[in-house]
Order: structure tokens, then C-alpha cells, then sequence
């Protein structure tokens, strides 16, 4: 069953396996460093929190809702070495304990919003989603990862 992110329990967990990583870390498939899989995580969150990343518009949105957003939004766990969308790709190497901070505090500012003030809020990519699609997004993505580094 799929984690919540807006529990404090679940939540909780996340960052305690985030915790168990080291810089060290290595995968157990991919090439992503621990710092890049971290930075990459965040992206996620800097969609929401930040304006850095544009939104998708016209042809390209609706080719994103149409065949990306039922992968995304869904429980079905993503594949090992699944392709990722260019703005996810970390090419940089990236400082282990900066991402690992703005991971769990993306983690714990998500949490204390609650699930309610995610409710038809809009995605940089697929539109307005439910609480249930924000969280199938925000907690699928965060087992894939802490699964591939193995905590």
C-alpha cells in the first residue's frame, strides 16, 4: 500500500530512510550519485514550492495528461531505470547533506499543509490533480528512489 505523505507517521518514515543514506550511498540500478537521486527528488517539490521549472502549455500539456499523468498519478510503481522527464535529469554532481535538507524539509512543509490545500491544485505538467494524485506523485517517487539506494 502507498505511503501518505500528508501523515506525520508516513512522513516520518520517509525521512527516517532519507536519514539512513550516507554519501556514500551507492544505487542498486541507475547512475545517479546519492547527491543526484536527492537533487532529483527535489524537483518534484521545487514544481510546487518554487518558480523555477515552466509550466507545460497547449500541445505538449495535454500529450503530458493524456499518457504521462496516468503513470505518474497512479499507485503502480514505477519500473527500474524508467526514462524521466528532462527538467529530472541531474547531470551536475550535487552536495549529499544541501539535498538531503531541502528533501526533508520539502517532506515536513508538504506534511503540515495537509492534503486538503493540495485538493485541485495545479501541476507545473498535468493540470489541476486530486490530494489522492498529489500524494500517489510525492510518495511513489520517494519509495522509488529510497528503494534504488536501498533504504
Amino acid at each position: 500500500m502507498i505511503k501518505n505523505v500528508f501523515d506525520i507517521k508516513d512522513s516520518k518514515d520517509f525521512i527516517e530512510r532519507i536519514n539512513n543514506l550516507s554519501k556514500d550511498s551507492q544505487p542498486k540500478w541507475g547512475s545517479m550519485s546519492v547527491g543526484q537521486m536527492l537533487a532529483h527528488c527535489n524537483v518534484t517539490y521545487e514544481m510546487v514550492y518554487e518558480d523555477k521549472h515552466p509550466r507545460a502549455t497547449g500541445f505538449k500539456k495535454f500529450i503530458l495528461k493524456l499518457l504521462i499523468k496516468p503513470l505518474v498519478v497512479s499507485e503502480k510503481p514505477y519500473k527500474n531505470n524508467s526514462r524521466t522527464a528532462p527538467q529530472f535529469l541531474i547531470t551536475t554532481e550535487k552536495d549529499f547533506e544541501i539535498e538531503k535538507n531541502r528533501l526533508i524539509s520539502y517532506i515536513e512543509k508538504t506534511q503540515k499543509l495537509g492534503g486538503a490545500s493540495f485538493e485541485g491544485k495545479d501541476s507545473n505538467s498535468f493540470g489541476e490533480l486530486t490530494q489522492l494524485e498529489w500524494n500517489n506523485m510525492f510518495s511513489k517517487h520517494l519509495n522509488h528512489h529510497l528503494n534504488q539506494f536501498g533504504v
